[in-house]
């Protein structure tokens, strides 16, 4: 039923409409862990109802579009529609339940959200699996906001499980010390950078990458069921790593995923270690600190707005054949993304989109986002989350991750920090990738890393 209106529908921001069309309709789906079995799960509907509902208009409006344009429309909202929960036998292994629930949620990924209610939806998935007693997953399109708006949204709704009079607070995001660089130089190499990196894009986006053990090129592979595997690294292990190289902790993630990504190419085909092989990663353009309320989201020329702010940059994976040892690839990955960094090509990437828009509509932009994505071998994208244990309505939270729905790609990484550890999800395309090598793979990465790291510190000492 749709609710009587005062003022103007929201337009759907550009970015929304370009994930939201007949080619692409990308979700964001975050999985909760839960220490204890949901109980009762009647409290469900009132939770949604009083704490859920209020935080954003967007959960209780549907997309329409007026006069060629997308916008939101209000609507009364059923919530026992958007509330599933599967029913699985009773009195199996925690094995057992493992397989269900990752069927399960392999078959909820490629889903797309029906037309006609909010695009939101709540899984409560109330069996006990290996890593908890319960889980929820919170499945959104990401129309309604990125990785960091729906983050937010959801801390928003939480408390802390030690004391919830006491606010979340997250890890530093201090940075390392920039070098200061003579601004003409800094200027006319980020200009060199950005005409290079717009050719090379373009380039990527036209033809794609060669096919390889993380890359089959088979065609519709948003629609067809994915496999998801997990693991979870020490956040002080990272860091300590960060600190020996003076390097920051995206770039101990980012070169230990490469790292691990290209030993699991190399033991699946030899000659695959050579092949050129391009990462697809995520940047948010908001000026970035603490995730903050949704009020100050949504107030006029917030710093940290909701909504769809963020742009991509293409990242060459660095080759086996290339480096000598395990922290070449951390070194290389910071050069390459300090490289990266000072380019404009990836707010270009913005501007073509509005270019592509213009003249060709929604539609084209999601064709033209389709094929990126497509033609890149992989994905890697990045969150924050508390330092303390979280609690929703008295149900600690035992672990979490994230994952993206509806993407052309056979190959997607997801890491979300939480609790002192960092959660690194893999979503790969179902019978393509072997889960376990790959996981055995990013384990020796690590572990090289590890002793390639002490052993530079010991160098270095006794150089000194």
């Amino acid at each position: 039923m749709e609710l009587e209106e005062l003022e103007e529908q929201e337009p759907v921001s550009p970015n929304g409409q370009y994930f939201s069309t007949n080619v692409i309709s990308l979700s964001v789906l975050a999985v909760w862990e839960i220490e204890i079995p949901i109980n009762p799960e009647s409290q469900t509907i009132s939770l949604l109802k009083n704490v859920f509902l209020p935080i954003s208009p967007r959960f209780s409006s549907i997309m329409v579009v007026n006069n060629g344009k997308k916008e939101w429309k209000r609507v009364e909202v059923k919530l026992e529609d958007h509330v599933k929960t599967p029913t699985f036998p009773s009195g199996l292994s925690l094995e057992s339940y493992d397989k269900y629930f990752d069927d399960y949620i392999s078959k909820l990924l490629p889903e797309r959200f029906p037309q006609g209610k909010p695009l939101w939806e709540i899984h409560i998935i109330n069996y006990p699996t290996s890593n908890a007693a319960a889980n929820v997953i919170f499945k959104f399109h990401h129309a309604l906001g990125d990785g960091y708006s729906l983050m937010g949204a959801l801390i928003s709704s939480m408390q802390r499980a030690d004391n919830p009079s006491l606010p979340l607070t997250f890890p530093s995001r201090q940075r390392s010390e920039i070098k200061k660089e003579n601004f003409v130089t800094k200027t006319f190499s980020g200009f060199c950078n950005t005409i290079s990196d717009l050719c090379s894009g373009t380039l990527k986006t036209m033809n794609g990458d060669v096919l390889t053990p993380i890359r089959s090129g088979n065609d519709a592979i948003e629609f067809r069921p994915a496999t998801v595997s997990t693991m979870t690294f020490s956040l002080d292990q990272i860091k300590s790593i960060k600190d020996k190289l003076g390097v920051t902790v995206n770039d101990v993630l980012a070169g230990m995923i490469f790292f691990g990504t290209r030993l699991y190419m190399q033991e699946m085909n030899q000659s695959s270690s050579k092949a050129d092989c391009t990462a697809m990663v995520l940047l948010n353009t908001r000026i970035m600190g603490d995730y903050v309320s949704i009020e100050e989201m949504i107030k006029p020329n917030s710093k940290t707005p909701w909504g769809n702010r963020f742009t991509f940059m293409h990242v060459p994976i660095p080759k086996l054949t290339e480096l000598s040892n395990a922290l070449d690839f951390i070194w290389n990955t910071h050069k390459i993304i300090k490289r990266k960094r000072n380019s404009l090509a990836a707010y270009f990437n913005s501007w073509i989109l509005e270019i592509v828009h213009k003249f060709g509509g929604h539609e084209a932009c999601g064709k033209y986002i389709h094929r990126t994505l497509k033609n890149t071998s992989m994905l890697i994208s990045n969150l924050i989350g508390p330092v303390e244990q979280m609690s929703l309505a008295n149900h600690p939270i035992k672990g979490l991750y994230f994952l993206v729905g509806g993407g052309p790609l056979g190959f997607e990484v997801t890491m979300v920090s939480y609790m002192g550890k960092v959660r690194v999800a893999f979503k790969m395309e179902k019978d393509v990738i072997d889960p376990q090598k790959l996981k055995s793979c990013m384990e020796n990465a690590l572990q090289m890393i590890l002793n390639d790291s002490h052993e530079h510190i010991c160098t270095s000492s006794t150089t000194i």
